[in-house]
């Protein structure tokens, strides 16, 4: 069922306002995910016309925009990365750890997110194996599923990364060695050694030249005035978490479908939009038990969700270790053998968007909703013309 209100109303009742009054500072990217949320599932992407072979009901079905930051669109994504995801999962313990950055190091990234994020992943994911490598821990080669997020319930600018690491590695001598039971990684220790190496990274991208600052950052520029802004960085404790172990792949799977194809604030907790203001649903984990309603200026809610907006092309959603796209298949097939569990059996994936949709979710866009027949294309909706300085088709 649709939600009572959309980001997409929200962008067409006062996006066009918003991009006049911040030409300025708005970026490419960000217009284009406007556009794109703006035209999802509207006439302007075009569609098509079914109608049921029983009963004749007609039907138009409008294209999505299938843009990342879209609401609406990532139901399928999520359902085909998860059926991927299944068949990799092992029979060992899933450990959850949340990586964090403090809030002077977000305020570099948000002027810089492609390096800074960047940062983020590679830091996190070097923390894990060099303390899971080291055989006072666990000495061993271990894997890593890493998730950017950018925000928090309010819709602040919270760059951290959640990570689900399987309980145990391939040993050097090839050997599985399993984690103690309940327990993966130190987390003081964790805590540490990602602090040291996202600020060498982050000090290496400063003398490439790599950063960028604007506003109250610029002073940053200097090297003098940048060495001075992380030295007591260097002494803070960085959060670094870790939470209970997963009862088993299910859960891990059911994680992984509520966090992985994210946007920042879903239809869902949308409230109203009335007077120039948004009301929206939020929890706030000081207090969790209390449910919130935080209302905003319509200007100021669509900043905070334009704040995550991430770079073309970035990737958030990532993989380490022995899960590595490079060697994923081998070292899962090898892992299996040492812990005598059967390849998984793969199920070609159909062509077809509608059979694709009906094998990974069991349910049919092709039935009637009137009388249960079957539904056939009629004629094809082309989309509009792309205007000379467009944005809303794009799908990045």
């Amino acid at each position: 069922m649709k939600p009572a209100l959309e980001v997409a109303d929200i962008f067409d009742r006062h996006g066009a306002a918003y991009r006049a009054e911040h030409t300025a500072t708005l970026s490419n990217g960000q217009r284009r995910v406007m556009g794109a949320i703006e035209a999802c599932r509207k006439p302007v992407l075009g569609g098509h016309i079914e109608q049921c072979a029983d009963c004749g009901k007609v039907r138009i079905a409008y294209n999505s925009c299938r843009n990342r930051h879209c609401p609406k669109c990532q139901g399928l994504a999520r359902t085909q990365w998860l059926a991927d995801r299944r068949a990799e999962l092992l029979p060992v313990p899933y450990f959850h750890l949340v990586f964090t950055m403090p809030a002077p190091i977000a305020a570099i990234a948000l002027q810089n997110k492609a390096v800074v994020y960047d940062i983020l992943f590679k830091a996190a994911a070097q923390t894990v194996r060099m303390i899971a490598a080291d055989p006072k821990h666990l000495g061993a080669e271990t894997g890593m599923i890493a998730v950017l997020h950018t925000w928090g319930q309010n819709l602040f600018h919270h760059p951290h990364i959640h990570c689900i690491v399987p309980g145990g590695g391939l040993a050097p001598d090839g050997r599985w060695v399993a984690c103690r039971p309940g327990f993966f990684l130190s987390v003081r220790v964790l805590s540490r050694l990602y602090r040291r190496l996202f600020l060498e990274r982050l000090q290496a991208a400063f003398d490439a030249g790599d950063l960028s600052f604007f506003g109250n950052l610029v002073p940053l520029a200097e090297a003098v005035a940048f060495a001075k802004y992380l030295q007591p960085l260097r002494r803070l404790d960085w959060v670094v978490y870790a939470k209970r172990p997963f009862a088993g792949p299910q859960p891990v799977l059911d994680y992984l479908g509520r966090y992985t194809h994210r946007v920042a604030i879903a239809n869902s907790r949308l409230i109203d939009l009335a007077d120039g203001q948004v009301r929206f649903r939020w929890k706030d984990y000081r207090q969790p038990d209390k449910p919130k309603v935080m209302t905003l200026q319509v200007d100021e809610f669509i900043r905070r969700f334009l704040l995550h907006v991430l770079p073309d092309g970035f990737r958030r959603i990532r993989h380490f270790g022995f899960l590595a796209n490079t060697h994923r298949t081998a070292k899962l097939a090898t892992i299996r053998g040492l812990l005598n569990v059967a390849d998984p059996k793969l199920i070609p994936e159909p062509a077809d968007y509608r059979e694709r949709y009906a094998l990974l979710t069991g349910t049919s866009l092709d039935i009637c909703s009137q009388c249960g027949g079957r539904m056939i294309d009629i004629l094809v909706l082309e989309r509009a013309p792309k205007p000379a300085q467009s944005y809303w088709c794009d799908s990045s």
